[in-house]
């Protein structure tokens, strides 16, 4: 039995052909597509499944595919490209006989359960309560989150577009930052925040609100290329205090709302932060910044979440494994 899942993201999609095994899965063939390159998905899993070798896209008998925005049913509208996926359009194009659309973030749930000591790095350890609820919550192109609830003998994902709530401040800094956000978007919301390109609106406000400096350096970085990731790099290295100032500001928020959905989910099987910002700024999310504003809730509930395990996922490939789990269940 052949399986093909993809991880569909706003920035890049990746797909993977792979057979199950009684440790895991074999991959077979793998490729990674810059998802701006396309109009449409069906055309990136076509040239994929065409560029693959012979024995590894004989008889598959099963995909699933994580999309980045919501799924209904049969059919998924991606939420930051123009892409629109349809399960029964896919099985009869590709020749599939089963086809499954899941939100990109149950993805990252279910391949919660199969990852290593070494795909993860603890930031509290806590206790985790057998069979307790977990949750995911991710910053990457937009932020993700699920909830992952046990039945019968494995964990359950539901899937959130809590991302999009209202950002709530949480100090006067952050009251001045919502107040620059209304003036530049018709919602503020916490992906606006709490994202790749939430960090540059952080950045921002900074220098156009609060009139902070921006060394030459960067100034010339950020003509460069991408704009989130030279604030993250000149943020991390302190070669610029207004990037360091942006990125701290940025986990602090990071951290307040991952507080927020663990107390609103009870997640006393474990909070799970993944998404492809938390591996790159790694250092910056374990020097207490991100804890303490997890922490920094109604005094009578702070015993509850020091209790909670918290851990950033580091394997990028955790959706991919996810909707691997889902394609085989199929």
């Amino acid at each position: 039995m052949t399986i093909l899942a993809g991880d569909i993201g706003g920035t890049k999609t990746l797909l993977q052909l792979a057979q199950p095994n009684h440790k895991g899965f074999d991959i077979l063939y793998e490729q990674r597509y810059p998802s701006a390159d396309f109009q449409d998905f069906l055309p990136v899993v076509q040239q994929f499944i065409a560029s693959a070798p012979l024995h590894a896209k004989t008889n598959i008998t099963g995909a699933c595919f994580g999309v980045a925005g919501p799924v209904s049913g049969r059919t998924a509208v991606t939420t930051n490209l123009p892409w629109k996926l349809d399960a029964d359009q896919l099985e009869q194009v590709l020749g599939i006989a089963h086809v499954r659309l899941i939100n990109d973030f149950q993805a990252v749930g279910y391949g919660i359960e199969v990852l290593k000591d070494s795909d993860i790095v603890t930031l509290q350890t806590g206790t985790e309560v057998l069979h307790g609820t977990r949750i995911v919550i991710g910053a990457g192109t937009g932020l993700g989150q699920g909830f992952l609830v046990w039945q019968d003998d494995h964990y359950e994902v539901v899937a959130s577009e809590g991302g999009h709530a209202d950002f709530a401040p949480t100090d006067e800094l952050q009251a001045e930052l919502l107040k620059y956000l209304k003036s530049q978007f018709s919602w503020p919301t916490w992906e606006r925040v709490v994202s790749g390109r939430g960090l540059v609106n952080i950045f921002n406000f900074l220098v156009q609100a609060q009139s902070a400096p921006v060394s030459e350096a960067l100034q010339q970085a950020l003509q460069e290329g991408d704009a989130g990731a030279a604030v993250s790099r000149f943020g991390l290295s302190g070669q610029d205090a207004t990037a360091e100032q942006a990125l701290n500001l940025f986990v602090k928020i990071y951290g307040a709302q991952t507080g927020n959905f663990a107390l609103t989910a009870l997640a006393t099987g474990g909070v799970y932060v993944a998404g492809g910002v938390a591996p790159k700024i790694i250092q910056k999310m374990q020097d207490g910044t991100f804890i303490q504003a997890f922490l920094d809730k109604y005094e009578r509930m702070q015993p509850l979440l020091k209790a909670m395990s918290v851990k950033v996922v580091v394997n990028e490939h955790v959706g991919l494994l996810g909707c691997a789990i889902v394609a085989s269940r199929l």
